[in-house]
């Protein structure tokens, strides 16, 4: 599939059926974000192999004292605080292995805390600008600084935690009852390779919400752990901790919508976004965006819709709304997703697509109902 859709990309480049000032206008936009995400996934990888994910799974686990439902509770908070701060996309790829060698080392079901990790993913991306990349394009438009997009934002998002966290918990309440015992500590292979991926991992968080674009960090971060890995154990870092196929496919993506914008063949979809601030508008616009980011991915759905939104900040954030929360039913929805995907499975736990697609059609459907009316009592002016 990745073959074809990459294919057909670049065939509507060679063929010029996307003009070269909009290709050029997309690159500007979009190869930092796939850039961020490649680094990432490298850090990811390295702190990975020092151990960092089995100390922070260890922490967790004794935090909880044995309690089950403490446990989720904990892991739920986690995946909130580490999207909010530092993006959905990071935590797919740095809390996916702590929640999957918790659950392990606890002799607890690995599925609904994968589960409970990619939905809080997604849905938790609405606070902050550095939450998701949407929100920065977002936030260029309306010129808002961090402190107005969580004032404004607030309330939708904190209304999208809490019910995904909800359904999750009734749906695999059987599951998170009872006590486990807390996994003993195993000893490290170099404590010191440790030490410079917890300094290095403390720096990056920071950066990341400091201003600076954050795929300059994510680079940064991700060749000081290259260098640190390579010396301190010899191994030569493989190309294959890049997510190369999971990078083409969402670029083909980027570049499929963008010939359907700039070719005025979105036309309908439009039509079916417009209106203004009522309520039926707003839950229109994030209907549309939700449908919209599982169908072409959720980047290219916003930037395809955001006409349709214009500068209105109510508009803007029930797009928000539609394209960060609602893409939880298709496997490409979000890249996250996909990250969570391929995370899982260098971890030898399978996705069942079917049950994912139900269980996600169900929490997209009331978090993104849920949220808009949130956004309608605000309604940011």
């Amino acid at each position: 599939m990745t073959g074809s859709v990459v294919l057909a990309a670049v065939l509507l480049l060679v063929t010029g059926a996307l003009p070269i000032r909009a290709a050029l206008q997309l690159a500007d936009r979009t190869i930092p974000v796939l850039v961020f995400v490649a680094a990432m996934t490298v850090v990811t990888e390295l702190l990975e192999a020092a151990g960092l994910f089995q100390r922070v799974a260890h922490g967790v686990a004794r935090l909880a004292r044995g309690r089950t439902l403490v446990l989720w509770g904990l892991a739920a908070a986690l995946c909130v605080v580490t999207t909010a701060l530092f993006s959905l996309d990071t935590t797919a790829v740095l809390l996916t292995p702590v929640l999957v060698v918790v659950a392990r080392a606890s002799g607890l079901p690995v599925r609904p805390f994968a589960l409970l990790c990619i939905m809080l993913a997604n849905t938790a991306s609405l606070f902050l600008p550095v939450s998701n990349l949407t929100n920065l394009l977002a936030q260029h438009r309306l010129a808002w600084s961090p402190s107005a997009f969580f004032l404004a934002a607030g309330l939708p998002a904190v209304v999208a935690c809490v019910v995904p966290v909800a359904v999750l918990t009734v749906l695999h309440r059987r599951q998170l009852v009872g006590r486990y015992r807390p996994p003993t500590l195993r000893p490290l292979a170099d404590p010191v390779l440790l030490r410079i991926s917890q300094v290095t991992v403390t720096v990056l968080m920071v950066a990341l919400v400091s201003g600076i674009p954050v795929w300059i960090p994510a680079v940064v971060a991700a060749a000081v752990l290259l260098v640190a890995t390579s010396r301190r154990t010899r191994m030569i870092p493989s190309p294959r901790l890049v997510p190369w196929r999971i990078l083409l496919f969402t670029g083909a993506l980027f570049v499929a919508v963008e010939t359907v914008r700039a070719r005025g063949l979105d036309a309908a979809l439009q039509a079916a976004a417009a209106g203004g601030r009522d309520t039926g508008s707003l839950a229109m616009l994030a209907g549309v965006g939700a449908v919209s980011a599982n169908v072409a991915n959720n980047l290219p759905a916003y930037l395809l819709l955001e006409p349709a939104a214009g500068t209105d900040p109510a508009r803007l954030l029930a797009l928000l709304i539609g394209v960060n929360v609602g893409p939880l039913v298709t496997p490409w929805a979000s890249l996250a997703t996909m990250l969570w995907h391929r995370r899982l499975s260098t971890l030898g736990e399978p996705v069942g697509w079917a049950r994912f697609a139900v269980v996600g059609a169900l929490i997209a459907v009331l978090t993104v109902a849920a949220s808009t009316a949130a956004l309608v009592l605000v309604r940011p002016a």
